[in-house]
């Protein structure tokens, strides 16, 4: 829901990093990878009830994914394309969703691991987050095949259908549940239920633009 009004403000120093950084040999798959290990630490983190850590590598693995789209945009190219003006590619795009939805699920594995008491409303959650993900993914597919774009969330890989549970939601939820371990399950009921609301939400929108 606020991704796209984030944008403005998120990609201007991103944009200035990855300019200093475009010409050190940092390639954005390697952002990317760095970014997963961190969110591996802050899962590790989580199951051993260490909430400080884990928030602050959550942060910074958040801040690797923003990263790697950032210098894919502003590296010299590295492509087997001719053409290619910049790093961005297919396996780059397809890279950085894969991270991001272990990423995301692995965050509430690893509370479940931590906290056994709640784990089955951690479940109930994931069980959410496949809703919101393979309404996001099924979407794009069938708009990638029907040749719709647009860049309202920023240059992306593919097309990105918006939400009431974005990414930045979902990372604020993550850093809240690590705030406030002991309210884990009332806020994992509410966000688990808008995740649903925005799954329907999804699924009526690709019934209008597809049926």
């Amino acid at each position: 829901m606020f991704d796209s009004r984030l944008r403005p403000l998120i990609d201007p120093p991103l944009n200035a990093v990855a300019r200093r950084l475009s010409g050190s040999g940092i390639t954005p798959n390697m952002v990317t990878a760095l970014g997963f290990l961190l969110g591996l630490m802050a899962a590790f983190a989580l199951a051993i009830n260490l909430y400080d850590v884990a928030a602050g590598l959550i942060i910074l693995s958040r801040l690797a994914d923003g990263m790697d789209g950032a210098i894919a945009r502003h590296a010299t190219p590295r492509s087997r394309h001719p053409n290619a003006k910049t790093q961005e590619s297919d396996i780059g795009g397809y890279y950085d969703i894969v991270a991001d939805f272990l990423f995301y699920s692995g965050m509430v594995l690893a509370f479940a691991i931590g906290r056994p008491q709640d784990a089955l409303m951690a479940a109930f959650l994931i069980f959410c987050f496949v809703g919101t993900g393979s309404s996001f993914l099924a979407y794009a597919i069938i708009a990638a095949k029907r040749g719709d774009n647009h860049e309202k969330q920023g240059k992306k890989s593919f097309y990105y259908l918006t939400g009431i549970t974005e990414g930045s939601e979902t990372i604020a939820i993550l850093l809240a549940f690590c705030v406030f371990p002991h309210y884990f399950q009332p806020i994992a009921a509410i966000f688990g239920t808008l995740c649903l609301v925005t799954t329907f939400g999804r699924v009526l929108q690709a019934r209008r633009d597809f049926g």
